[in-house]
């Protein structure tokens, strides 16, 4: 996968005006299919949890997170490894088109997960955890984690991504969203776990 990523990057460089130059909805499509798609999966449908799938994700969300792959502000492990260089040519305006494209795709259905997860990780998701300071997640994210612009889309996402950010906001290594910074602070990982669980599951 890493050499696939490699080459579809080292390509673009080489190209000198490379993506900068994918300003129309038509060029935006074939971005996303003929390069994103080697990691992100057809229409934003990916395989492997290490990479979120785009699918009916938020366009407002996936402008910021674009962004910030482009100046660095997010700056976890995979966002360096994949996204910097990836997004190191993208103008604004094909940020923007990208963002539609992937909104515009029929987003993924959820799978429940494990019963016991579930039932935890709904009471989490829709009245938080009150003892320790932590804020129901539907509050953002909408009742059916559907997401609302800034705001990510959870449902239907990979379990163990959503883990995965949950675990860097905590631990600092995704620090470009100070607010999930302060909610998941006292999360122990079998709450953060649980919440992920019913959230992908919608």
């Amino acid at each position: 996968m890493k050499k696939i990523i490699a080459f579809a990057a080292g390509a673009l460089l080489a190209s000198g005006t490379g993506v900068a130059l994918a300003q129309s909805q038509q060029d935006a499509k074939t971005l996303a299919t003929d390069v994103c798609s080697a990691c992100h999966g057809p229409e934003g449908h990916s395989i492997s949890p290490v990479f979120p799938r785009l699918a009916g994700q938020q366009r407002g969300y996936l402008i910021v997170q674009l962004d910030a792959f482009r100046n660095h502000t997010r700056a976890d492990p995979n966002a360096q490894a994949y996204m910097w260089g990836m997004a190191s040519q993208l103008s604004d305006a094909t940020i923007k088109e990208v963002a539609n494209y992937y909104a515009s795709q029929k987003p993924p259905h959820g799978t429940a997960g494990d019963p016991a997860l579930m039932a935890e990780g709904k009471k989490i998701y829709t009245q938080g955890i009150k003892a320790q300071n932590v804020q129901a997640c539907e509050t953002c994210h909408g009742p059916n984690a559907e997401g609302a612009g800034a705001f990510p889309r959870l449902a239907g996402q990979h379990v163990d991504y959503l883990i995965a950010q949950l675990q860097g906001f905590q631990s600092g290594t995704r620090s470009n969203a100070p607010i999930m910074q302060n909610v998941v602070r006292t999360m122990t990982p079998g709450q953060l776990k649980a919440a992920a669980t019913y959230a992908a599951s919608k």
